[in-house]
């Protein structure tokens, strides 16, 4: 039996019960905390490292876009930037986006439409625990209690 004063955490069990104290190593801590690596560990965890890099990718990005959105050509002459798209794909692109967007979920929507049987249809009539009988029409009643299949 587990004592009910037990914590149980993916990395360390914990006990505060009163037969046994809990148990810390001081050695191990201090291991994690000036970042010599403990066996087991072999560097960051690579999604850590994607999720990071896609922050600031992001950040990166929206800015160049509303620098390049919003200041005026000149400008971006005067400090020798020459080559940049039109502005029109400031407003395109943004658009196409959101009409991409809308087009995947009435995509999405219409395929869960067509794989949904009709109203009509006897595989979409669930039962509780009733059995049918074969007066229905019914041939015969699926191993899931209540489902009827015909």
């Amino acid at each position: 039996m587990e004592d009910q004063h037990s914590f149980n955490s993916p990395r360390r069990t914990l006990s505060y019960s009163r037969n046994r104290g809990a148990t810390f190593s001081v050695f191990e801590a201090d291991n994690k905390a000036s970042g010599v690596g403990v066996s087991g560990e072999h560097g960051p965890n690579p999604s850590e490292v994607y999720g990071f890099v896609g922050a600031i990718s992001t950040v990166v990005a929206t800015v160049i876009f509303l620098v390049w959105a919003y200041v005026p050509d000149p400008w971006l002459h005067s400090i020798g930037i020459f080559y940049y798209p039109s502005k029109y794909w400031v407003l395109a692109l943004p658009c196409y986006a959101i009409v991409t967007v809308a087009t995947i979920f009435m995509f999405y929507m219409g395929l869960n439409f067509m794989a949904t049987p009709p109203p009509t249809s006897l595989n979409s009539i669930y039962v509780g625990v009733a059995r049918i009988s074969s007066e229905c029409g019914v041939d015969s009643v699926d191993g899931d209690q209540g489902k009827l299949t015909g």
